[in-house]
């Protein structure tokens, strides 16, 4: 049991704040917690622990690679292949850039992380691959969810896996600390039938299924391969439904925009991947207008350097107003919380009501990058870019306590990826 206290506001959720003492017992925020540890707040800002829905933790080993940055996706997609090939992608690769991707998660507040895995060499030991990833996310304290994806995999092999995956992993899941999807990168490389298979896969084990749409090269090839849009695909293909998240969004109309909220689709806007590889910016404003949840995510490392999906959130905040209306903070706050969570089925996560899941973070709002904010909430996107948490806090366990990680070395773990890879 842990209470949090004097924290200088507590945001509960997008819409609510509140003071005085938050109580945490058996993993949920609860009304009381007699006898409780108790951790002090005072000179922050305590929210839920934010989401980051869409992320590519092995890409965590590959950033900045030469031949990568601002070059076409045609030239983007072999180099990133080449460098897979080279290392070698297999179960020790995956638990080092997965763990080091997670540290620097927690490290920036962000709670859970969905990781949509597409990286899957021939012969490969799919289900050790998956479980050294949600190994990694168990020893350092943070929520997975492990997105079993496709990218111009064999279909048959793909769904194989899956089916495999889920099975193997299904008794993780009970807790809530480990979650299971399947998702192809999208119509520009995965066939109908990988998209039809998956499906099964996902009615079959009850999972939710996750896809990239209508980023502008997403675009292109669905018109050139097929004569038709990635939302038309996506509709014939039985993939525009509300189990189904769809990762970017910067080319929709607003005719699709009402089809996918009219099948109850969720987005997640990922700004820090779509800006640098001249995707576009997602309509953000349209699409939460016509009711689509929309939550935020940082993708993988090959597009995206960063992991922190706060700075991502303030990214998105300041070119809201390049295609739309502005965005206030305090929304744009929402989506990297409840947004996230929504897009995963997990309205537990992402908020602080009584009964939800106890992941927070406490941000010192008290030093000179701060000083002469009016609004202190507002300014935690506005204020201090790359600003980090003082503590975090995962199913009521301290995971971060003083900037630094409680459960693992930082430096042992950067160790570990930077030895793999030398090999």
């Amino acid at each position: 049991m842990l209470t949090i206290t004097g924290a200088t506001a507590i945001v509960v959720d997008d819409h609510t704040e509140t003071t005085g003492d938050l109580h945490l017992a058996d993993g949920l925020v609860a009304a009381t917690a007699p006898g409780a540890e108790t951790l002090d707040a005072s000179g922050c800002i305590v929210t839920p622990g934010l989401v980051n829905a869409h992320h590519h933790l092995l890409q965590t080993a590959f950033r900045t690679l030469p031949g990568t940055r601002g070059v076409p996706m045609a030239q983007w997609l072999p180099t990133m292949a080449a460098a897979y090939a080279e290392v070698g992608v297999d179960a020790e690769l995956a638990s080092v850039a997965a763990s080091v991707g997670l540290a620097e998660a927690l490290l920036s507040g962000v709670t859970t992380v969905a990781d949509h895995h597409l990286t899957w060499p021939s012969g490969a030991d799919t289900v050790a691959i998956a479980t050294a990833t949600a190994d990694a996310a168990a020893s350092l304290g943070a929520r997975l969810v492990f997105v079993r994806g496709s990218a111009r995999d064999d279909p048959q092999e793909a769904a194989a896996s899956a089916d495999a995956i889920a099975t193997a992993l299904a008794p993780r899941t009970l807790d809530g600390m480990l979650q299971l999807a399947v998702g192809p990168a999208g119509v520009h490389s995965d066939s109908r039938e990988t998209f039809e298979l998956l499906g099964e896969v996902a009615a079959k084990h009850g999972l939710r299924r996750r896809t990239q749409s209508n980023e502008q090269v997403d675009v292109t090839i669905a018109l050139e391969k097929y004569g038709r849009r990635p939302i038309d695909l996506l509709e014939e293909w039985g993939w525009l439904a509300d189990d189904v998240t769809l990762a970017h969004l910067c080319d929709v109309t607003p005719e699709e925009i009402a089809r996918l909220a009219s099948a109850g689709v969720t987005a997640t806007h990922a700004p820090g991947c779509d800006l640098p590889m001249g995707w576009g910016i997602a309509p953000v404003a349209a699409l939460k207008a016509a009711g689509i949840p929309v939550g935020l995510g940082t993708s993988g490392g090959g597009s995206n350097d960063a992991g922190h999906l706060l700075a991502d959130a303030r990214l998105a905040m300041q070119v809201a107003p390049l295609v739309g209306p502005p965005i206030a903070a305090r929304e744009v706050l929402g989506m990297a919380m409840a947004g996230s969570a929504a897009g995963l089925g997990r309205p537990e996560l992402g908020t602080l009501r009584e009964g939800s899941a106890a992941d927070l973070c406490l941000w010192d709002v008290s030093g000179a990058a701060d000083a002469g904010v009016a609004d202190p909430v507002a300014g935690l996107l506005w204020a201090s870019p790359g600003r980090r948490p003082r503590h975090v806090v995962v199913a009521g366990h301290v995971v971060v306590r003083d900037y630094e990680l409680v459960t693992a070395d930082e430096h042992e773990l950067v160790a570990s990826l930077a030895a793999r890879l030398a090999r």
